[in-house]
C-alpha cells in the first residue's frame, strides 16, 4: 500500500510539474514539486495600500495568477492570507515598510514562510473588519491582482459628512487647514470671497461632488506624468470649500482621498445624502495630443451626441475594470433601478445646469464643444438627481496639463463651476424634494 501511495504521489507530481499548481480538496491550493524540477514560483510585482475612512484596500499584483486562501484571527484582530507558490523574496521586497498612523484599519503587514511552497502574509488590524477578497485578471497595464478590501462591519454613512456645516470663513479657507487621509491637500486662499446678497432659499441645496478615478485607477496620465485622479481631487476639494461657504448650500465628496470608489457607489453616495445635483469632475485624454478645451456632458438615452463623446463615455465606464470591482458584491436592485426607470426629467434638468456651467467655464478656457454633449456615462445614471460631468481640460495636451497642475487655474475652474451652479439654482430655485424616492 505504501508503495502504491508513493507511485500515485509521483504521478500527481508529474502532472503538477506541467501545470504548476493543483487544486486540493476543500478549495485550498497546494504547490507540488515535480521530481524533475521545481515549478516556477510566481513573482510579486507590487503591493499597494490605499487607506480611507470608508475602507482600506490592499492590492497584491503578481506576474502570474495568484493562488491563495484567507481567514480572520481574533484577539488581536488579524487577517491571514496564505499565498501558494509565491517567491518569498519578492513579497518581502514589496511589503510596505510602514503603515500610516492615519490608516484607520491597518497597524502592520508582515510575511513569512509558513510551510513548503506557502508564504503567509499577516495584516495586523486596528479594529474588527469585514473583508472582501477577490482577484482581477490583467487589465490596463496591471498584471494579475489579488484585492483585499477591509471594510468596517457597519458601512460608513455619508450623511455624517453633512451633519455639521462649517462657517463660511472656515469653508473659504479650504481643506488645507484640515488634512485628511489618503493624500496631501492643496492649499487654497484663506481670504473669504465676498458674495452679493442672494435671495433666501426654500431649503438647503446639497451638491455631490465626484472627483473622477482614484486609488488603483489613475485615470488619464499626462506627458509630464500628471495623474487625472490627483487633479480632479484637488479641484473638487476647492469647489467643495467654495460651495460650503455659500449661504444655503453644502457639498459632499464621493471620495476625499486617493482611493478607488466604484461607479455605482458614487451614484449611491449621492442618493443617500439626497443630493440635488451631482457633478463629476474629470481631466481626460484623447488619442491626439492637440485635442484641447473644456466640456460638459450629461446622460443620453439615445446614444452619444458625437463619436468623441461615445469614446470618452466608454473610457470612463471602464474605470471599474481598471480600479477593480468585486462583481460578486454588486447590488442587483440598484442596477435595475438605473436601467429601468425613465430619466427624462432628470436629463432635462441636467441639460439646464450643464448649459449654465458650460457658459461659465468658457470664460476661463476654450471650449472643446460649444454645446452640452451627451453620452451613456454610467456615473450620471441616478434617475432622481440632475447629473453633469465636467471635463476641465485635456491632460493629454501639454499646455492644458500644465494649467491643470496650476493652483490658480484649479481655483478659477472651481469658481466657474460654482457660478454655473448658482446661476442655475437662482433661475430654477428648489422648493421641495422630488417625489421620486428610491430605495438603495
Amino acid at each position: 500500500m505504501r508503495k502504491k501511495n508513493q507511485e500515485d504521489r509521483e504521478s500527481v507530481d508529474r502532472r503538477a510539474g506541467r501545470r504548476g499548481f493543483l487544486r486540493a480538496a476543500g478549495g485550498a491550493l497546494a504547490l507540488l514539486v515535480s521530481p524533475v524540477g521545481r515549478a516556477a514560483a510566481t513573482r510579486i510585482i507590487a503591493i499597494r495600500v490605499w487607506p480611507s475612512d470608508d475602507y482600506t484596500r490592499i492590492t497584491l499584483e503578481g506576474a502570474d495568477d495568484l493562488r491563495f486562501s484567507h481567514h480572520i484571527v481574533r484577539n488581536p484582530e488579524r487577517l491571514v492570507v496564505d499565498l501558494e507558490g509565491i517567491e518569498f523574496e519578492s513579497i518581502v521586497q514589496h511589503l510596505p515598510s510602514s503603515i500610516s498612523d492615519a490608516d484607520p484599519y491597518i497597524k502592520l503587514i508582515r510575511a513569512g514562510r509558513n510551510r513548503p511552497g506557502v508564504v503567509r502574509m499577516v495584516v495586523e488590524l486596528r479594529k474588527e473588519i469585514s473583508p472582501q477578497v477577490f482577484t482581477l485578471k490583467p487589465y490596463a497595464g496591471y498584471g494579475h491582482r489579488l484585492v483585499l478590501d477591509l471594510y468596517p462591519p457597519e458601512p460608513a454613512d455619508p450623511l455624517l459628512a453633512l451633519i455639521e456645516k462649517r462657517t463660511p470663513a472656515e469653508a473659504a479657507a479650504g481643506d488645507a487647514a484640515t488634512p485628511q487621509r489618503g493624500g496631501r491637500r492643496s492649499s487654497v486662499s484663506r481670504e473669504p470671497v465676498r458674495r452679493p446678497t442672494r435671495p433666501s432659499v426654500a431649503r438647503l441645496i446639497t451638491v455631490a461632488l465626484d472627483p473622477g478615478h482614484g486609488g488603483e485607477d489613475p485615470g488619464a496620465v499626462g506627458r509630464r506624468g500628471s495623474f487625472e485622479k490627483n487633479v480632479t481631487l484637488s479641484i473638487a476639494r476647492r469647489l467643495k470649500a467654495k460651495i460650503d461657504s455659500e449661504p444655503g448650500m453644502r457639498a459632499v465628496l464621493t471620495r476625499d482621498g486617493d482611493y478607488f470608489v466604484p461607479l455605482y457607489q458614487r451614484v449611491r453616495k449621492a442618493r443617500r445624502v439626497r443630493a440635488d445635483l451631482f457633478v463629476s469632475i474629470h481631466a481626460d485624454a484623447f488619442i491626439r495630443p492637440d485635442a484641447h478645451g473644456s466640456s460638459v456632458f450629461v446622460l443620453s438615452e439615445r446614444g452619444a451626441s458625437s463619436a468623441a463623446a461615445r469614446w470618452l463615455a466608454k473610457k470612463e465606464n471602464d474605470a471599474d475594470l481598471v480600479g477593480g470591482v468585486n462583481l460578486a458584491n454588486h447590488d442587483g436592485h440598484l442596477a435595475r433601478t438605473l436601467i429601468d426607470l425613465s430619466q427624462t426629467a432628470a436629463i432635462n434638468d441636467s441639460m439646464k445646469v450643464g448649459a449654465a456651467v458650460l457658459a461659465e467655464i468658457g470664460g476661463i478656457n476654450a471650449l472643446h464643444k460649444a454645446r452640452v454633449e451627451q453620452a451613456g456615462f454610467a456615473v450620471l445614471k441616478a434617475p432622481d438627481i440632475p447629473s453633469i460631468l465636467v471635463e476641465t481640460a485635456f491632460i493629454s495636451n501639454p499646455d492644458e496639463e500644465r494649467r491643470l497642475n496650476d493652483r490658480a487655474y484649479q481655483d478659477e475652474m472651481a469658481d466657474a463651476i460654482l457660478r454655473g451652479i448658482r446661476r442655475h439654482f437662482d433661475q430654477y430655485p428648489l422648493t421641495s424634494r422630488s417625489k421620486l424616492a428610491l430605495a438603495d
